[in-house]
């Protein structure tokens, strides 16, 4: 009697020990496996990751410290396997530095995390509207890309793109496609060190002219259709081997087609980790809360641990919709 006894509680002992581990594994898949995460080196992307990084330790991954990096070395990294994911991966600016170091080959990037984020160039509207200009091309007139010049050369001073970004490059193709060489000059740099100084020529009474991204905190602070507005280029110019039609539906062209950004990861370690990659494909976030939180970024000095609880705030906020990705990541992994 003693020995049925015995048996028995080991007997349910066992299962309950094998229901738990199963039921851990169920809602644990990434237990045990680390990931590394990498952004770039502007600070308004953090929010976004974080979003990221926390869906996959919900998911029971070992999330490192997300490690500041430049694009290029991003894509080069997760390639080489040395990290795992980068969140903000723009299509298609960010084709070539992606097919570069590998494509569809070596990553795996399905779904769009963010949609509709819009790129061009941009001048202040009393000088749009005093000289009548709309398009960037109108600046092969020498009088007319005085206006902006700003330090003495003759040129059009553009507030340009980081070198590494991949904007850059699109808009040194751009110069050349339309004839401004001889009278537009990108100046290239710390971004926000160079946008600080347009903002303060703004508010000094003097033209500006600038490219910039949405969502980003610039326009929040130069407001286009107030404050500055959208110049439009003569025709699609996209430099990257395949014609691509930039004009929008209702016919304008800001010379950028309206991008993307996805979750790009190592393809062979999110084959290993369907419960990872089904997440990042099923992942969406509204460009409009990104641009509400780095103008919070902007509008006040906040430390990291203020973006990772903003971060947290917008989980709480959307838990309906991040309780969906985990059982559906959940599910993927429970199929493989």
């Amino acid at each position: 009697m003693n020995k049925r006894i015995i048996l028995g509680t080991f007997l349910i002992a066992f299962m309950g020990l094998s229901l738990s581990s199963a039921a851990s594994a169920t809602e644990l898949p990434g237990k045990g496996i680390s990931v590394q995460p990498l952004q770039s080196t502007i600070s308004e992307e953090t929010f976004q990751t974080l979003i990221v990084c926390s869906a996959l330790e919900k998911l029971g991954y070992d999330v490192k410290p997300i490690k500041e990096v430049d694009y290029n070395v991003a894509y080069t990294s997760i390639a080489a396997g040395d990290a795992t994911f980068m969140a903000v991966s723009w299509v298609p600016l960010h084709d070539v530095p992606y097919k570069a170091a590998g494509g569809d080959n070596i990553f795996y990037r399905k779904g769009n995390y963010v949609v509709n984020a819009a790129q061009g160039y941009l001048i202040d509207k009393k000088t749009a509207e005093k000289y009548h200009i709309t398009n960037i091309a109108q600046l092969k007139d020498p009088k007319l890309a005085k206006l902006f010049d700003t330090n003495g050369d003759g040129k059009a001073d553009l507030t340009g793109c980081k070198p590494g970004w991949g904007c850059e490059s699109a808009i040194n193709h751009h110069l050349t496609a339309y004839g401004l060489e001889n009278t537009v000059k990108q100046n290239q740099g710390n971004y926000a060190v160079m946008m600080a100084d347009t903002i303060a020529r703004y508010r000094a009474g003097k033209p500006i002219l600038y490219y910039t991204w949405t969502p980003y905190w610039v326009s929040d602070v130069l407001k286009p259709g107030k404050d500055v507005i959208w110049l439009q280029v003569p025709f699609s110019a996209t430099g990257e081997g395949e014609p691509l039609n930039t004009q929008l539906p209702n016919g304008r062209n800001y010379g950028f087609p309206p991008s993307s950004m996805r979750i790009v990861a190592n393809k062979a370690w999110a084959e290993k980790n369907p419960a990872a990659a089904k997440l990042f494909a099923v992942m969406t976030l509204p460009i409009t809360d990104i641009s509400a939180q780095n103008r919070l970024m902007h509008s006040a000095k906040i430390s990291e641990a203020d973006i990772k609880r903003q971060a947290e705030d917008w989980i709480k906020s959307h838990q309906k919709t991040v309780d969906s990705w985990l059982k559906t990541a959940r599910k993927a992994a429970n199929k493989a």
